[in-house]
Order: structure tokens, then sequence, then C-alpha cells
């Protein structure tokens, strides 16, 4: 990844710096050692993602050029669509914080020793919605009472979702960064509005071809009715978002109730 494109595939796992006893820690001791070296900053020109130290509070990487920090969750096997997270409280913290990480999401093949996916959740596409608390841990537990969060990167409109490596195919570094370029104007909304947005997104994803009509949106107004119960007037809302979608660049307005995906 931070190498020339044409050698983006050879993505063979760094070694381990340090040996460890279990093979969780192992594996993510082998997966961060890869990002180090082969990752590199979407949201600016950097080719090189430094390692945070150990056990930091909130993120694993922090790009020295733009300060843009991330944090990686890597499994064996396919991802699927949630991801295991720490403590829901401090998840529930940093959606609101300055400083929350972007999302790397990886999975990797032991027996080939090979990363097969990663994908990038920018921050912004962060909300309370596609984070779920798990049920607590138990009395008898270690640690009682602890609560964990899944995050739901299956409803994550598929923009959110960048696409760095699929099934061992590298994606070139400009695509990536474009595809960042596309929706960081969601950073400039407040976090109940970036919901509303990012829930019609993912509507006018669902369409599933460039080319829709408000119609086609307005069929999913249940949904999006189910996600915001207080909002008794959401085909209002729907216009609403799709006018700052298209402000934004992210669509253009046809006329007679057509729309255009630009991105």
């Amino acid at each position: 990844m931070g190498q020339d494109d044409n050698h983006w595939c050879e993505l063979g796992f760094a070694e381990p710096a340090v040996v460890f006893k279990g093979p969780t820690q192992t594996a993510r001791s082998v997966t961060e050692a890869w990002v180090a070296l082969h990752g590199f900053c979407p949201n600016c020109s950097a080719d090189r993602l430094p390692q945070l130290p150990n056990n930091s509070p909130v993120a694993d990487f922090r790009c020295d050029a733009c300060g843009e920090e991330y944090e990686l969750k890597a499994k064996r096997g396919k991802l699927g669509p949630s991801i295991p997270d720490g403590a829901f409280s401090t998840m529930t913290a940093r959606l609101a914080a300055a400083n929350n990480p972007s999302l790397f999401a990886m999975s990797y093949d032991l027996a080939a020793a090979r990363v097969t996916d990663l994908i990038l959740v920018p921050s912004h596409f962060f909300t309370p919605e596609i984070i779920a608390a798990r049920k607590p841990l138990g009395p008898h537990a270690r640690r009682a009472g602890w609560q964990g969060c899944n995050i739901l990167i299956g409803q994550v409109p598929a923009s959110g979702r960048i696409s760095l490596i699929r099934a061992g195919v590298p994606a070139p570094k400009v695509e990536v960064r474009a595809a960042w370029a596309a929706t960081r104007f969601l950073r400039d909304e407040g976090q109940t509005a970036r919901g509303w947005l990012l829930a019609v997104m993912g509507a006018v994803e669902a369409v599933g071809r460039p080319e829709f009509t408000l119609a086609e949106v307005y069929a999913q107004e249940g949904r999006l009715a189910a996600l915001y119960p207080g909002n008794n007037n959401v085909r209002a809302k729907i216009r609403q978002q799709l006018q700052v979608l298209r402000d934004r660049g992210w669509l253009a307005f046809d006329g007679r109730g057509r729309y255009r995906r630009t991105n």
C-alpha cells in the first residue's frame, strides 16, 4: 500500500517484533506491523502511517502529516456485517470527540500469510445508529458488568466502505483518496444531521444504479421512518437531504424528480 501501486499485490505479513504467547496477541502484532509497513494516509499525501504506542486509548495509528487517526480491526477469514469493538461507553464518548479515529477492517489468510481484504470506514461515517451494545458480562466474569459493543459495518453506506484490497487485489491509491475526498463534507455536519444524510445516502445506493428517481427513494420511507420515529414528515426530510447531497456534489439533479450519482 505504501509502495508503488504495481507492487501492492506483494502483501505478505511483516514478521512481528515480539513473539507473544497467545495467538490473538501475535495476530494483532503481525497485522499492526503490516499496516505500519504498508499503510498510507488517504486523507493526505503521506505514504506512511506511524504506529501509536501500545494500549493507546483511542487509535492505533496517526498520520504525522495531517494528524488523522486510525484504528485497526483484523480477523482471520471473511469480514462479517459486524465487528466487535471495545467498551460501549468508550465508543459512545468517542463518537462525539474530535479525534474519533477512522477504521481499517482487515481479513487475512493465516495459511497463506496474506491480507485478503482491507476496507476503510472514515470516521465521519460513525453515528450512534451503527453502534450496538453487547450484553454486559455476568456477575461471575473477571470483568463483571463490562459491556462491549459491535460496529455494524454492514449498515454503513457503500460510499463509507472504501476498498483498499479486495480478494487479494489492491486498489490504486489515487482511487482510495478520491473516494475518501468525495464524502469528507460529512465532517462539517453535526452528528444528528450526519445520521440523516447517511440514511438517505444508503437509500440512494439501495436503488442499485447511478440514475434514480425521487419516487424510488420514497419507496424506502418506511425504513427511514423506523430509524427516526420522531420525524413525522419523512418525505420532506428526504428531499432536504437530497438537496444537501446535491449541493455537496455527491449527486446531481437532472430535473423532473430525476437524480444522478456523481461519485
